[in-house]
C-alpha cells in the first residue's frame, strides 16, 4: 500500500467524510486543503437520479460562468471567407475552413473548443472522427454551431462552458482554480449547479442530484449539500 503523505494526511483529516457542507463552506474548505503547488483547477462532479441512456435524459448543455474557469480556451472557427475576419476580431485564435479541415484531418487538434457555421458541416462531418472521441465536435445544443460566431467566441472566451452527463449519470465540470476567492469559486459552482438543477427530465424519478462533489486537482473530496444550491 502507497505511504500517505503528511501533507495529504493533514488534508484528509480537515474533511469530515460524512458531513454535507454547505456550497460557501465546501469553496473555503476546498482552498484550505489544496496540496499542490500549482494553480490546481477546481471541479465539481454530480452524479445525477437519470438514466443517460434514454435520449430525454442524457443530459448536455451550457452555462457562462461569472468568473470564468481562471483557463484562457484556445478558440477554432470553421467558417466561410466572409466570417473569418469577424471571428478573428471577436478573439478566435483560429479562423478558416479547408486549410483546419486539413491539418484536423492529419491529426491536429491544438484548440479546446471548435465553433463552425451551419453551412460548413457537411465538411466538418468528414473530420467527426476525430472530434468526436475528443468532445471537439461543433453541436448546437451547446451553441457551437451558428451563424452567430463572433458571439459564440464571445461567450466562451467570457467563461462559457459545455457539460454533458458520462455514461454512468455523473457530469464532471471545472468551476475555476484555487487561486479563485471562495466567493468567486461559490458564484460559479451556483450558476452551474442552478443551470443543472432547472434541465431535470420531466421523466426522472426519485432523488434529482444524488451527490455532488468539489475537489481541486490530487485534494480529498468534499461531499456539498444540494439544499444549499440557490
Amino acid at each position: 500500500m502507497a505511504k500517505i503523505s503528511k501533507r495529504r494526511k493533514a488534508a484528509i483529516e480537515k474533511v469530515d467524510p460524512e458531513k454535507l457542507y454547505s456550497v460557501s463552506e465546501a469553496m473555503a474548505l476546498v482552498k484550505e486543503v489544496n496540496q499542490t503547488k500549482f494553480d490546481s483547477s477546481v471541479d465539481l462532479h454530480i452524479r445525477l437520479g437519470i438514466d443517460p441512456r434514454k435520449s430525454d435524459q442524457a443530459i448536455r448543455g451550457t452555462v457562462v460562468l461569472p468568473h470564468g474557469t481562471g483557463k484562457s480556451k484556445t478558440v477554432l472557427v470553421l467558417c466561410t471567407p466572409d466570417k473569418e475576419q469577424e471571428a478573428k476580431d471577436a478573439g478566435a485564435d483560429f479562423a478558416g475552413l479547408d486549410e483546419y479541415i486539413q491539418k484536423i484531418s492529419g491529426g491536429w487538434t491544438g484548440f479546446d473548443v471548435c465553433i463552425a457555421m451551419p453551412q460548413v458541416m457537411a465538411q466538418v462531418g468528414r473530420i467527426g472522427r476525430i472530434l468526436g472521441p475528443r468532445g471537439l465536435m461543433p453541436n448546437p445544443k451547446s451553441g457551437t454551431v451558428t451563424m452567430d460566431v463572433a458571439g459564440a467566441v464571445n461567450d466562451v472566451k467570457g467563461g462559457k462552458i459545455s457539460f454533458r452527463v458520462d455514461k454512468f449519470g455523473i457530469i464532471h465540470s471545472s468551476i475555476g482554480r484555487v487561486s479563485f476567492t471562495p466567493e468567486k469559486l461559490a458564484d460559479n459552482a451556483q450558476e452551474l449547479l442552478g443551470t443543472l438543477a432547472k434541465m431535470k427530465p420531466a421523466s426522472a424519478k426519485g432523488t434529482y442530484m444524488r451527490s455532488i462533489t468539489v475537489a481541486s486537482t490530487m485534494s480529498p473530496g468534499i461531499k456539498v449539500d444540494s439544499k444549499t444550491i440557490r
